[in-house]
């Protein structure tokens, strides 16, 4: 199941890239030379989307490798680095299009019209879209940080061109040649957003967010299901990336064996380890 993950977001890394740089040349070559605010702003998203797939493409690949002695649990962590990684350069390239749009629609706007706007605004909102429903297919199944960046920046390339392509056909219309600057502002606020928002999911992990509530209380559900559990003492976790490390402290009778509570430990540790978003279970008895 590891191995198809990190295959198939590996996969989605590289396709991404393929798409962005196709995307990146035409919609530079049009944008420059239509002097479209919205198009540039267009253009350098899908630069910051080669990024975002090329560091997708990185930290797949290192948290792939699987645990050895100085990273015992794994290198899963990798994926919310590289995913931070994403969120900031989202949040750098939003800033520079945020100050370009604004002074363009202060200045006045120098755009000239052109069908090829319209043609390439077409082409990357069906790529885009082809590349989000593959993505997110992947997500649903897989559950990977590093998809889920890429879903959601393909995703809001979709929307983003839809308004670069309103934009430019409101450009018929002479009085109405201001929508292009904002369009990019528009453009480079929800990319902020977006960048803030997987900044802040990989930086919980990266600071050993806790399990969510949902897992905890199928966790405690296993464990109170056994009779022989007197008291469930601690309940903590920590991720390696995608999953949890859960370590439990049960209460047992004072009275029963060693055996028997070790057997009681064991049990619950693999029943635990069977829910999707748990790595490893560690169950301590202490006697009361």
């Amino acid at each position: 199941m590891e191995n198809a993950r990190f295959k198939s977001t590996k996969k989605a890394g590289i396709l991404g890239i393929l798409g962005n740089v196709f995307l990146l040349i035409i919609k530079a070559s049009i944008g420059f030379a239509s002097k479209s605010q919205a198009m540039i702003a267009d253009s350098v998203n899908s630069a910051g989307d080669i990024f975002a797939s090329l560091m997708t493409f990185i930290g797949n690949k290192i948290a792939s490798v699987p645990g050895d002695d100085d990273h015992n649990f794994g290198h899963g962590k990798a994926e919310y680095i590289f995913s931070m990684f994403i969120s900031i350069s989202m949040m750098v390239a939003a800033a520079k299009l945020l100050y370009d749009s604004t002074y363009t629609l202060i200045k006045g706007s120098d755009m000239t019209f052109s069908w090829f706007l319209v043609i390439v605004c077409i082409i990357t909102i069906i790529t885009k879209l082809s590349l989000y429903l593959y993505t997110k297919h992947l997500n649903t199944k897989y559950h990977s940080i590093l998809l889920k960046a890429n879903m959601k920046d393909h995703r809001n390339d979709c929307f983003v061109t839809t308004f670069t392509l309103i934009s430019v056909l409101l450009y018929l219309f002479k009085e109405i040649t201001w929508f292009d600057s904002i369009v990019g502002i528009g453009i480079s606020i929800w990319i902020f957003h977006t960048g803030i928002t997987i900044f802040i999911e990989s930086y919980n992990v990266l600071m050993d967010i806790s399990v969510d509530k949902e897992t905890s209380d199928k966790i405690k559900d296993i464990i109170h299901k056994h009779k022989e559990v007197k008291k469930l003492i601690n309940l903590a976790s920590v991720p390696t990336g995608s999953k949890h490390i859960i370590f439990i402290t049960i209460a047992v009778d004072g009275n029963m064996s060693t055996f028997d509570s070790h057997h009681l430990a064991d049990t619950i540790e693999t029943e635990i380890s069977k829910i999707d978003k748990i790595y490893k279970t560690i169950a301590h008895v202490e006697p009361v």
